[in-house]
């Protein structure tokens, strides 16, 4: 099926998009803020895929896309940077609307932030390099750290949205790595990752969605106050 991973993107988009004219939440509202972030994030990890896909660290099956190609990345993939970011914002700021007093405690934050931390840690020292590995947590392991420096601390409520923003995203990645068809829309080379998978998905992605995530979220934030949105 040539439009799999079109079909993918699309259904993963359309339902957020089309519920952020609700008129309560109005969160159409902030569409510049959050299209600039996604744009922004997606640059890097663009160019990592590009990269990657080159290394043949993964690649894409013909089976499930157009053939339109750019900078050898099917038009598909880099989509995907877009629709999936949209739908997963969304669901985050969509629980906080509905409850905005729903946030881990400071001491908690930390406690979790450490632990992961010192998983990610471990795994850049202990473990045989690979290359999807190496990188991921190296971002992930970035990021928490990065975290230690900011007064503002949205982990508190990232946390618990990313455990929601999960369950669309083992649907999701479990469809592109070949849960419920024949073969992978995506396929990995066991080689350059742990070799663990949830179902299909290399545990990698988990912490992979994280990083392309949270750094969305932060520049949303801070696009807010900079262009008057929370005045």
């Amino acid at each position: 099926m040539k439009s799999l991973y079109l079909i993918i993107n699309i259904a993963s988009f359309i339902i957020p998009f089309l519920y952020s004219f609700e008129k309560k939440m109005n969160y159409i509202k902030y569409w510049k803020i959050v299209f600039l972030a996604i744009f922004i994030t997606a640059i890097p990890f663009l160019i990592w895929d590009i990269y990657f896909t080159k290394m043949k660290v993964w690649g894409f099956n013909l089976d499930y896309y157009l053939g339109i190609e750019i900078f050898k990345l099917p038009l598909e993939e880099i989509l995907f940077f877009f629709c999936i970011p949209y739908a997963s914002i969304f669901t985050h700021y969509a629980l906080f609307y509905f409850f905005p007093k729903l946030k881990l405690s400071k001491k908690i934050t930390l406690v979790i932030t450490i632990l992961l931390l010192l998983i990610s840690i471990f795994i850049l020292i202990f473990v045989n390099f690979k290359w999807y590995t190496f990188i991921v947590f190296s971002v992930f392991a970035s990021l928490l750290i990065l975290s230690f420096f900011r007064e503002e601390n949205y982990l508190s409520q990232f946390y618990i949205s990313f455990i929601l923003i999960l369950i669309p995203f083992f649907l999701v990645n479990g469809l592109l790595t070949g849960s419920f068809i024949a073969n992978e829309v995506v396929w990995y080379n066991n080689d350059e990752n742990l070799g663990f998978r949830l179902a299909t998905i290399p545990i990698e992605d988990v912490f992979y969605a994280f990083s392309m995530l949270y750094p969305t979220l932060f520049l949303i934030e801070k696009f807010k106050t900079k262009f008057g949105y929370e005045k």
